[in-house]
């Protein structure tokens, strides 16, 4: 990626549905250009998709965790797979450390994140779980 594919993913990053016209004008580029750079993006594996972001207020009514997993030897595969089946289930991470994976989880209350968190510690394959709720976020990308 170059520096104006970067520019162009900023840009989509911040509103996927932003049109190619207006994209061009932003970066100072043709239509075409950013059609065809869209396109190139999306044909090399770059870009795989796009998603919607709930208004603030929604957002601001959910409840938010990070669950921290730790995963029995040669379970990983199928605890992902459950996790990736699971809608509560916002990303989920491989990560380094104590733990094995990081899932961020979100409900509409309290006790649905809790079910959530309990549905999760009952996986096979799962040995551990530890939650920490979001309070808030500062910023977001």
């Amino acid at each position: 990626m170059d520096t104006t594919d970067r520019a162009l993913v900023a840009l989509l990053r911040r509103n996927a549905r932003i049109g190619h016209a207006e994209a061009a004008r932003q970066l100072g580029l043709s239509r075409t250009t950013v059609q065809a750079r869209v396109e190139s993006l999306e044909r090399r594996g770059i870009v795989t998709g796009y998603t919607i972001r709930l208004a603030e207020e929604i957002t601001r009514r959910m409840v938010r965790a990070h669950i921290t997993i730790v995963v029995a030897p040669k379970a990983s595969a199928a605890v992902v797979s459950a996790l990736g089946k699971m809608p509560e289930v916002r990303s989920l991470h491989s990560v380094a450390g104590a733990f094995d994976l990081l899932a961020e989880v979100e409900a509409e209350d309290v006790p649905l994140l809790d079910a959530a968190i309990d549905r999760i510690g009952a996986l096979d394959g799962v040995e551990r779980t530890q939650s920490s709720i979001i309070l808030s976020t500062k910023f977001e990308r």
